[in-house]
């Protein structure tokens, strides 16, 4: 394992709640916390020490931590972001894609789970794709997306079509089919279930 530590940043309205949040990473061995702001906060300071995750605690200010997101991937794109909340919601985890969170997660995981959701997103991955399986509705709301951005004529030359397979699959995750349930009818790998959906997404 490499000895540079995953540096994070943390946002939050709430001192205690970033506290927590230190506390439970301090005790990893790859991961530091490099600063904290809150979500109204100038990010002067993130621009001198850019990290490699930021997580943002969206309770307090749900609509800043999302235009604080957009902010960020403006100014760091390569930085990978963490959305945290109390309260998970479809229109939130379609507003956290739309601005190209990396993890949308509840606040009721465990500190052993932050810590590996931070690994996995330092090291490029978007566990947020893994959400929309408990979210049938938000693939919904994709697939409707799509298809009334098909119908523009205008646009038809600007958006890239889906295949009929990712059609397909989309479809499926939108009646609520689970990756494997999916595989199974599909009869391919579980593997190749995500990587259909990340493609679809991006």
């Amino acid at each position: 394992m490499s000895e540079q530590k995953i540096k994070v940043f943390t946002f939050s309205q709430q001192p205690l709640f970033q506290e927590g949040v230190s506390h439970a990473l301090a005790t990893t061995e790859d991961i530091q916390v490099i600063g904290q702001a809150r979500i109204t906060d100038k990010m002067l300071i993130i621009e001198v020490m850019p990290p490699d995750v930021a997580i943002i605690d969206i309770d307090v200010l749900p609509d800043s931590g999302l235009s604080l997101v957009n902010r960020l991937k403006q100014l760091l794109p390569r930085v990978g972001v963490i959305v945290l909340t109390s309260s998970p919601s479809d229109d939130q985890l379609l507003r956290a894609l739309e601005a190209q969170v990396a993890a949308y997660i509840s606040k009721e995981i465990s500190s052993d789970e932050l810590a590996d959701i931070v690994r996995r997103v330092a090291q490029g991955e978007s566990p947020i794709h893994e959400s929309l399986t408990n979210h049938p509705g938000v693939v919904q709301g994709i697939l409707h997306e799509f298809q009334e951005l098909s119908r523009k004529t205008e646009a038809e030359s600007l958006i890239s079509p889906l295949t009929a397979r990712e059609t397909e699959i989309l479809n499926y995750v939108a009646q609520g089919y689970s990756n494997k349930q999916i595989a199974d009818k599909l009869n391919i790998s579980d593997q190749t279930i995500k990587n259909h959906v990340s493609s679809i997404l991006a």
